[in-house]
């Protein structure tokens, strides 16, 4: 007997993770594959960051991103019975007394006024002589409570299929999935999408990112978020999340020594206490050398979706534009032409 929905969606991360809140907002029947594995989104660090704190910069659509966000966990909120929203502000430790200057002078700009306090903070944890700048609107995910939560509630409701999705057996032309009859299907794969023969051609490339799960012999004060070369911040179960690297060259599937080198040797750089390592993780990041995500349909196959290539800011890009791609699957409004598969053809 065949089920029918209107859409399917392949994959479990932030991409799919926000479209699927859509299709719940919106009574939309649904079903969503996942093979089960932790994709990158399921160890990222989640933060909310509305400041490159390299350069002191911003970016695109910076403001209406966390605007959006904070809507949706609202939204989320109300049928998982919890907020992962943690607002506990990034505080950047500053290397020196040029960079406290440069952002003085940068939270003047119209762009970062709403996101550079000019408020500097002292803190007595990690060594941080020139103090710490805080970034106003930033926050950070529980990750794992979001993933685990919105798992159970899929399954719950019947939405949740724990399987491999096996591409030879869609059925593209009477939009056929085994005993599964479908309106759209939307790819939301990750780093997977190369090993689907409908987009694995769309340019998105690995970023490898290495943390370190540390238990610390003096903790840090007030839950913040603290940021030098890499985040720190508390995990539920006591321990802090430190991390994350960035490497476009290194795509095996194992750890890499010489990342856990460079994690342990920042950390000892600034935190002066003991500390011990207790977990190593890793993920592939989808990112695109334009620095925007991939929506669009395929140009053969017009039932035929993707959406993929968030980067590190997977939160901030799989919400704002998991609505952009749910409008235009429903209303037929144009996806934003800066993030359209469409520029790439």
């Amino acid at each position: 007997m065949t089920k029918s929905v209107e859409y399917i969606i392949v994959g479990d991360g932030y991409a799919a993770m926000f479209l699927a809140h859509q299709f719940i907002k919106n009574n939309k029947s649904f079903l969503l594959f996942t093979e089960g594995k932790k994709s990158a989104s399921m160890v990222s660090a989640g933060m909310i960051n509305p400041a490159v704190l390299k350069r002191f910069t911003t970016f695109w659509l910076a403001q209406e991103q966390i605007d959006s966000l904070k809507n949706t966990m609202t939204e989320i909120e109300q049928y998982t019975g919890q907020n992962y929203l943690i607002e506990k502000p990034i505080l950047r430790v500053f290397h020196d007394e040029k960079e406290k200057e440069l952002w003085l002078k940068k939270s003047d700009d119209e762009n970062l006024k709403p996101f550079l306090s000019k408020d500097f903070v002292r803190l007595n944890s990690v060594k941080n002589p020139f103090d710490c700048g805080m970034v106003n609107q930033s926050a950070r995910l529980d990750v794992r409570g979001f993933f685990t939560n919105m798992m159970n509630f899929l399954e719950s409701q019947n939405y949740l299929i724990k399987e491999k999705f096996d591409y030879q057996l869609l059925n593209t032309n009477d939009s056929t999935y085994k005993d599964i009859s479908f309106k759209k299907i939307i790819f939301a794969e990750g780093m997977a999408v190369k090993e689907n023969p409908f987009f694995a051609e769309i340019p998105v490339h690995q970023n490898k990112g290495h943390h370190l799960e540390v238990q610390l012999s003096v903790p840090l004060e007030d839950d913040f978020t603290i940021k030098k070369k890499h985040f720190i911040f508390p995990l539920n179960n006591g321990n802090y999340y430190y991390g994350g690297t960035y490497d476009r060259e290194q795509i095996h599937h194992k750890i890499d020594d010489t990342e856990i080198e460079k994690l342990t040797n920042a950390l000892a750089e600034f935190y002066p206490h003991d500390f011990e390592v207790k977990e190593v993780k890793f993920g592939f990041r989808p990112t695109v050398k334009d620095r925007r995500p991939i929506l669009g349909n395929h140009p053969e196959f017009g039932n035929l979706y993707v959406f993929n290539g968030l980067g590190a800011r997977g939160i901030l890009n799989g919400n704002y534009f998991s609505i952009n791609l749910y409008h235009h699957l429903e209303n037929d409004e144009e996806i934003h032409p800066e993030v359209d598969l469409k520029r790439f053809q």
